[in-house]
């Protein structure tokens, strides 16, 4: 018997799924654990492996195109076997586990007959690319077809651009034009880079990602009852500290400010379970262990990598695993299990020069802490104005797991840990 292909639930949060591009093709001879394709998720760029041995049959899904899970998009069919609508529903593996260790759901079964087959487009009759590459490209007269990609399923996004106009600076985009991206213009959004003229707007499709941060947020503030604490913290101790451990390690590695946040923010919360908790329907969890979820903006919106135990591990360490699952995040390739089960996140906007904000809850979370820049300020030391290193942290609560006294209590350690790095130790 035939074995139906399911769109499958590849994420915790996956609702839906875009088919970046079949590895395999209508015909082609298929063994279980092979990757049939590879698939968008809400989070990620995911394999869809094969779950029998034979042959792929009636693919239905184009790559590009998205379809709920639970969805048919293949059938697996022995050599020789005639396919009709009756192919054998197979109960797909699930993903992984999902947040709190829980068993992720499978995907729905599908009540329909497979739908008809759809011939997949070539890859070589279009070039893909990201809206912002697309636009860059436009702007700057770069010919998308000389660009190699390295995004999901070969898609051309920015950072290619950025590298084919340092390489052939003369072969791929006008001898006239300006860089394609100057390097100190970070582009997070793929509408930065407009330049008016021509029609008066640009519709974008929602990406999976975008989508699920726009779910999130409607599942975050306006359930969850959030309310601010903020301090400011004197962190030239913090710097001397980072900057003679830095001269220690010499060519082992460096350790960066956010390295220090996400370090004491961990032994912080574990002298405060209070605020190490998630909020569940008809109680608290109260976590022993601390998982710090650390905010990462990617191209089409942003994603939280979480380092897992953060409070038994070395600050180097903690460093290396940051920049490791940030690009990671930026690349799509992050698995669940790196971007849930979270306890509580950081989300540090002080690279660019941002003085002070508010995060937005990530639920089940019951806090996250907003970090700004560090700048030199006036203040009032040893009975003088001096310019002193200072930086504003601001904690956001879900008042139904944390009060403000509570609340409170967490940031004065964590300030104190940050004011004298030796506090860590106690």
């Amino acid at each position: 018997m035939a074995t139906k292909v399911f769109m499958e639930a590849l994420s915790p949060t996956m609702e839906e799924g875009r088919l970046v591009k079949w590895h395999k093709r209508d015909g082609d001879a298929v063994k279980t654990g092979e990757t049939l394709a590879e698939v968008e998720t809400d989070k990620a760029v995911m394999d869809l492996v094969a779950r029998a041995d034979g042959v792929l049959r009636q693919v239905a899904v184009a790559e590009g195109q998205t379809v709920p899970v639970g969805s048919v998009v293949a059938v697996i069919a022995a050599p020789g076997e005639a396919v009709g609508q009756t192919a054998q529903t197979a109960a797909p593996t699930p993903a992984g586990r999902g947040e709190g260790g829980r068993a992720m759901p499978e995907p729905a079964r599908s009540p329909t007959p497979a739908p008809t087959a759809v011939p997949v487009p070539a890859d070589a009759t279009r070039v893909k690319a990201s809206p912002l590459a697309k636009r860059i490209a436009k702007d700057s007269g770069v010919d998308l077809k000389l660009v190699t990609g390295s995004g999901p399923g070969g898609r051309v996004v920015k950072r290619d651009l950025e590298e084919a106009g340092r390489r052939e600076r003369g072969e791929v985009r006008r001898a006239a034009a300006q860089p394609v991206v100057p390097p100190e213009a970070p582009l997070l959004s793929p509408i930065s880079s407009a330049v008016r003229g021509g029609a008066a707007f640009e519709d974008v499709p929602l990406t999976q990602i975008r989508k699920t941060i726009a779910k999130r947020l409607a599942t975050s503030l306006g359930p969850i009852p959030h309310f601010f604490l903020t301090t400011e913290v004197d962190m030239e101790r913090a710097a001397e500290a980072r900057d003679a451990l830095n001269r220690q390690l010499g060519d082992r590695g460096k350790v960066s400010f956010n390295d220090v946040i996400v370090k004491a923010t961990a032994l912080a919360l574990t002298k405060h379970r209070a605020c190490n908790a998630w909020f569940q329907d008809d109680h608290i969890r109260y976590w022993t262990e601390v998982h710090i979820g650390v905010a990462v903006a990617v191209e089409d919106g942003l994603i939280t990598p979480v380092i897992r135990n953060a409070d038994l591990k070395p600050l180097l360490e903690i460093g290396r695993e940051a920049r490791e699952l940030a690009e990671k995040a930026r690349s799509r390739r992050l698995q669940p299990s790196e971007y849930t089960g979270a306890t509580f996140s950081v989300s540090n906007l002080g690279m660019f020069e941002i003085d002070q904000f508010t995060a937005v809850i990530n639920p089940p979370e019951a806090g996250i802490i907003a970090v700004g820049t560090i700048t030199p300020k006036p203040v009032v030391w040893d009975g003088q104005v001096v310019a002193r290193r200072r930086m504003r942290i601001t904690m956001s609560c879900d008042h139904r797991v944390i009060d403000g006294a509570t609340g409170a209590a967490f940031l004065k350690t964590l300030k104190e840990m940050l004011e004298n790095p030796l506090a860590m130790l106690l």
